[in-house]
């Protein structure tokens, strides 16, 4: 039985939301109707489109556990955020910045590029020691000024523990940073528990929004060490006072805001945000890891088919990936895609991330049809 708010075509099986995932149905209903004003009316309401830019701060102030509103900023994407922090603090010849062999590019070129200010970027096998966390701990020395993580790994799921690892920096005043793209909707997350100090996210994964529109959490004292690298009216702290001279850049995180915000993404997303916060993160994140769960049981299940995500966890995401033992990853992948299977090519396998709404009949569906390649 479909979700009501998935009317997704019978000929799909969407398991590709680690990557970019459809819209609700509410989402793409908001979209024609902000279309639809904006024809008719223009930008007369442009005061309705600033109280919804307000909304959609407190969503993600919720989604987050954040303190205030304040500490939530509306970015472009998860890479612009990092960059904000990566070009935004101050770095001398000799400090290192601590992270996995495993992070997306957007969690390593942004640092990897700090070499030219002679700052080394470490990066940790996250399988070299007892523990994920124990293996970035291993490289982490007097000089090291930052830790970046992947809340969860984009291709094996694996699932940091972020407490232990705030506490850990904390207690030696490191910097810690936090890409959520794969926690943020999947999982539920808690910015005042891991103690970190910089958080991002785009919303197109499982926060089933548009591209084009992330979050950017700071805390009061770690936007406070960090320098600005854009510029523009929006970041101003009287910001509709256009004649504003001398100004003074805002107090909150808007400051990383430099220009007009992305008004049709803001209703877009908030719209897909409203349906998480209904349904509950904590009932997402069981229903998600119930699939996952499933989807390995299954797959261990199956001569034809090898899990490659860990079987047993500690901590669980929505990612799962695995490969058939006698036939190439890439023909795999072609036939999924052929036969309607929405998925990727990622971690030396296919890569399944099923939300909440998908049912389990859809997860033996796509397995026979994975274990089937010709």
């Amino acid at each position: 039985m479909s979700h009501p708010e998935f009317p997704l075509t019978d000929e799909l099986i969407y398991l590709n939301h680690a990557a970019v995932a459809p819209w609700p149905k509410r989402t793409g209903a908001e979209v024609i109707r902000f279309a639809e004003q904006n024809c008719r009316y223009g930008s007369h309401y442009y005061p309705q489109w600033l109280e919804k830019e307000t909304q959609i701060r407190e969503q993600f102030r919720h989604l987050l556990n954040a303190a205030s509103a304040d500490d939530i900023a509306l970015v472009k994407n998860t890479s612009e955020a990092l960059s904000f922090v990566a070009y935004g603090l101050d770095w001398q010849t000799g400090d290192n910045i601590v992270s996995s062999n495993e992070e997306f590019p957007s969690n390593r070129l942004p640092w990897q590029s700090l070499a030219e200010r002679g700052v080394e970027f470490r990066e940790a096998d996250l399988h070299a020691a007892a523990t994920p966390e124990d293996a970035l701990f291993a490289l982490v020395d007097q000089r090291t000024k930052l830790l970046t993580i992947s809340s969860i790994q984009f291709a094996s799921g694996l699932r940091l523990d972020l407490n232990r690892l705030g506490a850990f920096c904390k207690q030696r005043g490191i910097l810690f940073c936090v890409d959520a793209i794969q926690s943020l909707g999947a999982v539920q997350f808690d910015v005042l528990a891991c103690q970190a100090d910089f958080v991002m996210a785009d919303g197109h994964k499982w926060l089933f929004g548009p591209e084009g529109l992330g979050v950017f959490y700071t805390t009061p004292t770690a936007r406070e060490r960090l320098h600005l690298t854009q510029y523009g009216w929006h970041m101003m702290k009287d910001t509709h006072n256009y004649e504003n001279r001398p100004w003074e850049m805002h107090p909150t995180a808007r400051r990383f805001e430099a220009g007009s915000p992305n008004m049709l993404c803001i209703h877009a997303l908030s719209a897909s945000l409203s349906l998480l916060l209904e349904t509950g993160m904590d009932k997402v994140e069981a229903l998600i890891v119930e699939r996952s769960d499933y989807l390995k049981a299954a797959i261990d299940a199956d001569p034809a088919l090898e899990l490659l995500s860990e079987r047993h966890p500690p901590l669980k995401s929505g990612i799962v990936t695995f490969r058939h033992r006698r036939r190439d990853n890439h023909a795999v992948y072609r036939h999924l895609q052929h036969s309607g299977v929405v998925c990727a090519l990622r971690g030396g396998g296919i890569r399944f991330s099923p939300h909440f709404y998908n049912n389990l009949e859809q997860l033996d569906r796509a397995l026979a049809i994975a274990a089937a390649t010709p």
